[in-house]
């Protein structure tokens, strides 16, 4: 199951950066959704799988780490503690090595508690990799595939593999011929995929790296098939009118808001529940 925790491209009450859950052990991106989880589910992340470098994606990865730190400790102490894996391109795990675990902005938690044993350990990934996860509750392993993007940072999407298709989210992304080529082909059962200005700030859209509905729909336009669409990253208090913008390009697809709360049942052979 993937549970949404946030898909806004800023905040508000009850409106959270991006941060998705599957099953209960990994996250793909860690914005302020996370502190929707309580402290139990908290201790439970193995994993955070990073688009980008961006704060609204990361910004919760160094509250995780000392949240949990002691949670994740075995009777043994220090030497039993299990760690967060974060995995991303090293472009970005250089970022968070720079600009936030560098003891000015916060502790340094690849070192923390200790060098040998610390709370968060950073893996390479590259484009067209596929990470594999243990299963759970008898489930067969998880594989996600790591995807292009284009942003004004390095960034990748992730497509998580179900027996009825892939669930896709692009992250971060500009237009990116280079994501369908390598989706076409691919029987997808869900895309999450942002649109984050109206067409009336398209300009600001372009300079940022982002979508807007017009080239949304000119990127929906190169995916073969018709695939459930879900619109992600909007600011807080425009998505009726981005919606309203999209369907109104593409009528192709089913195109839905992104919310959060919902929970996308993988394999995905039901609609998406709410909380």
């Amino acid at each position: 199951m993937i549970r949404v925790l946030g898909c806004y491209g800023s905040i508000a009450a009850r409106c959270h950066t991006t941060s998705f859950l599957l099953d209960d052990d990994i996250l793909i991106d860690a914005g302020s959704g996370v502190g929707e989880l309580r402290l139990d589910e908290l201790a439970r992340i193995d994993h955070v799988l990073v688009t980008h470098s961006h704060l609204d994606h990361v910004l919760s990865i160094p509250l995780l780490a000392d949240t949990v730190i002691k949670l994740r400790m075995g009777a043994g102490g220090p030497a039993q503690l299990k760690p967060i894996h974060v995995h991303a391109l090293p472009e970005t795990l250089e970022a968070l090595r720079q600009h936030i675990f560098n003891g000015v902005i916060w502790p340094d938690f690849t070192r923390l508690p200790s060098a040998a044993h610390p709370v968060l350990v950073f893996h390479e990934v590259q484009v067209g990799q596929t990470l594999r996860f243990a299963a759970r509750g008898g489930q067969t392993d998880r594989l996600v595939h790591v995807l292009p993007a284009a942003h004004t940072v390095p960034a990748v999407g992730f497509g998580v593999d179900t027996p009825q298709g892939w669930w896709v989210f692009t992250g971060d992304t500009g237009p990116n011929p280079a994501l369908w080529q390598a989706l076409n082909g691919l029987r997808i059962a869900q895309l999450v995929i942002e649109t984050a200005f109206g067409n009336e700030e398209a300009h600001l859209a372009n300079i940022s790296g982002h979508l807007s509905p017009e080239t949304l729909a000119q990127e929906l336009a190169q995916l073969d098939g018709e695939v459930s669409v879900y619109i992600t990253h909007p600011k807080p208090g425009e998505v009726p009118a981005v919606l309203s913008q999209v369907r109104a390009l593409d009528s192709r697809h089913r195109i839905e808001p992104l919310r959060e709360g919902q929970r996308f049942h993988v394999p995905a052979d039901q609609p998406p529940t709410s909380l």
